[in-house]
């Protein structure tokens, strides 16, 4: 058992701190912007609540994080208040929220000069895999630090793996979501030329996932996006928000995304029609307005 602090009880955190308690067996104290919300977690899972990311952190041996961007991980960490601030010697700071390579770099820099360690760990599986405890996990930062974190993160994790030091785990978040977005893209037009083409888009998904255009986004997707409902998983201004990282990252690395930024305009494109907050694959309903 650890003394783990949790800060960010969004969609996501709510549930892995969950699994902190129930799987893991850890003591752990929550902090949210909403106060509320902090409760409803403790009342739930009997964990204790603290007013700040500072007290939250005070005396713990992890603390997670996972909150909407730079600038909100940069709130609960830095300043007076922040959770830098609380933390003792030695302590690991696990950050889950989907940011830049360059905060991660320098939250690793400002927590080894204090005296603690950093890890970079976004994931990946949405919603329905934090609930699950089945998230995939992608680590950047000291391999020493890694082995102690890895066990804990375990309580929340089907996958997880160190990719290299502070900034990688971002950077492979972005892989994650170049990915992604283009397969998304790609399935709406199968879906929709097939509807053109006069074929029961059923059975062509049938035959077609047997064979190598099978994935993920395929399986799980396919019938919802046949239907026109977008209410599942990863929301559009989510996806715009990760994709913007993505392509300011690959200015700094000079890395050619013209499909990722293509698909970032449709996203736009599906905003502007009232799906900020449909799931991804809305895509589909753009090219059947």
């Amino acid at each position: 058992m650890a003394k783990v602090a949790f800060l960010g009880l969004g969609v996501m955190g709510f549930p892995m701190a969950g699994h902190l308690v129930k799987k893991g067996g850890h003591e752990v104290t929550v902090y949210n912007r909403t106060s509320a919300k902090a409760k409803d977690w403790a009342d739930k899972f009997g964990g204790r609540t603290a007013p700040t990311p500072k007290e939250a952190a005070a005396g713990q041996d992890f603390v997670m994080a996972c909150v909407g961007n730079d600038d909100d991980l940069r709130a609960v960490t830095i300043g007076a208040d922040g959770a830098f601030a609380g933390m003792k010697a030695g302590a690991i700071f696990i950050d889950h929220t989907t940011a830049s390579a360059e905060v991660a770099r320098e939250l690793d820099a400002a927590a080894t000069k204090a005296g603690f360690k950093f890890i970079d760990a976004p994931v990946s599986g949405g919603q329905a895999g934090a609930e699950n405890g089945a998230l995939t996990v992608m680590c950047g930062g000291s391999a020493d630090a890694y082995a102690t974190a890895e066990p804990v993160i375990a309580a929340y994790a089907k996958m997880c793996k160190l990719l290299g030091p502070a900034g990688s785990g971002q950077l492979t978040k972005m892989v994650n979501q170049i990915c992604i977005a283009g397969l998304v893209e790609a399935l709406s037009e199968g879906i929709h030329f097939a509807k053109k083409a006069g074929l029961d888009v059923n059975a062509v998904i049938e035959v077609i996932s047997k064979g190598a255009a099978q994935s993920w986004q395929m399986e799980n997707r396919y019938k919802t996006m046949n239907d026109g409902k977008f209410d599942f998983g990863f929301a559009v201004e989510w996806m715009r928000k990760d994709l913007a990282i993505c392509l300011a990252e690959s200015r700094r690395n000079g890395a050619s995304l013209p499909v990722t930024a293509l698909v970032d305009a449709f996203y736009s494109e599906v905003e502007k029609i009232g799906g900020r907050r449909w799931d991804t694959s809305s895509l589909l309903a753009r090219l059947e307005r």
